[in-house]
C-alpha cells in the first residue's frame, strides 16, 4: 500500500480515468501529439487531474515499459469527499479543526505537515487538486505513516473549500506575514481551520482576502519567515494549547 502505483500508456491511462481511478499525477511526454493523445489531454482538463509535460529521458527514468509517452501515478490513499467529511465532525460533536493547503509543492514539507497534523488532532486537510505536491513514498515516509490515519479531501478549487466551511460555521484563519496581528491575540476555541500557504508565494491573495482572520508568528531574528512546515506547527499547537 505504501508504494506508488503506474499506470503506462495512453489508451491505459484513459481507461483508469474513466474507470474513477485515484490519480494524483500524469507525465505527458513533451512535443509528444497525435488524435489519441489529444483526447487524453481533454479528459485530463475534464477531470482536473494533475499533469506536467516532460522529457522523454523523465519517463524512462520512471519506468521502463512502453509507456507511449504517457505516465500516471496512481494515489496510495483514497481522498474522502468534503461535504462528508465536514458533516461528520461536526455531527460528531467536537470543536472542529481543519487545515487547509494552498499549494504546498514540496512533498516532505507536505508529509511534516500531515504528521504535525495528525499529532494535534486535525480533522481533515483540504489541498486543491491541481499545482500542490502529490502523496507518494517521500511523502509517506516524512509523515511516519501518518498520511493514513488523517482524513484528506481533494477539491477542485481552495476558494470553495472556504465557503463551503464558512457556511457550515468553521472560522477560516489565514498564515500570513502580510498583517499586523499576532498568533497569540486570536482564539481557536471556537470552530476553525487553518489556511497555510505555498513556500514561494504564501497563500493565494484571492485565497486569502475570503479568509476571517490574517494572523503571523512574532518574528524575532534577521530571517523574515519560517519554513511552512514548522509555520504549521506552531499554529497547530497554539490551537491546541487553548483547547486543553
Amino acid at each position: 500500500m505504501e508504494k506508488e502505483t503506474q499506470i503506462f500508456g495512453i489508451r491505459a491511462v484513459m481507461e483508469a480515468i474513466n474507470a474513477g481511478e485515484t490519480i494524483d499525477k500524469v507525465f505527458l511526454q513533451r512535443g509528444l501529439r497525435g488524435e489519441l493523445f489529444n483526447e487524453l489531454e481533454f479528459l485530463l482538463r475534464k477531470s482536473s487531474i494533475s499533469s506536467s509535460y516532460v522529457p522523454i529521458e523523465k519517463l524512462n527514468r520512471l519506468t521502463s515499459k512502453n509507456h507511449q509517452g504517457v505516465v500516471a501515478v496512481i494515489s496510495p490513499i483514497e481522498y474522502h469527499n468534503i461535504d462528508d467529511l465536514v458533516l461528520q465532525v461536526i455531527e460528531s460533536g467536537q470543536t472542529p479543526l481543519f487545515l487547509l493547503l494552498d499549494q504546498i509543492s514540496d512533498v516532505r514539507n507536505f508529509g511534516a505537515i500531515i504528521r504535525t497534523a495528525e499529532c494535534t488532532g486535525v480533522d481533515g486537510i483540504i489541498i486543491q487538486k491541481k499545482g500542490g505536491a502529490p502523496i507518494n513514498g517521500d511523502t509517506i515516509k516524512t509523515s511516519a505513516g501518518a498520511v493514513f490515519n488523517v482524513p484528506i479531501c481533494k477539491v477542485d478549487h481552495i476558494k470553495d473549500a472556504i465557503f463551503h466551511l464558512q457556511s457550515s460555521g468553521i472560522k477560516l484563519i489565514a498564515a500570513t506575514e502580510k498583517t499586523n496581528k499576532n498568533l497569540y491575540e486570536i482564539s481557536f476555541k471556537e470552530p476553525c481551520a487553518i489556511v497555510m500557504g505555498s513556500e514561494g508565494r504564501g497563500i493565494n491573495p484571492s485565497v486569502l482576502k475570503l479568509c476571517d482572520e490574517q494572523v503571523k508568528l512574532p518574528m524575532f531574528g534577521d530571517i523574515g519567515s519560517l519554513n511552512v512546515s514548522v509555520a504549521c506547527g506552531a499554529f497547530l499547537y497554539e490551537a491546541v494549547r487553548q483547547r486543553l
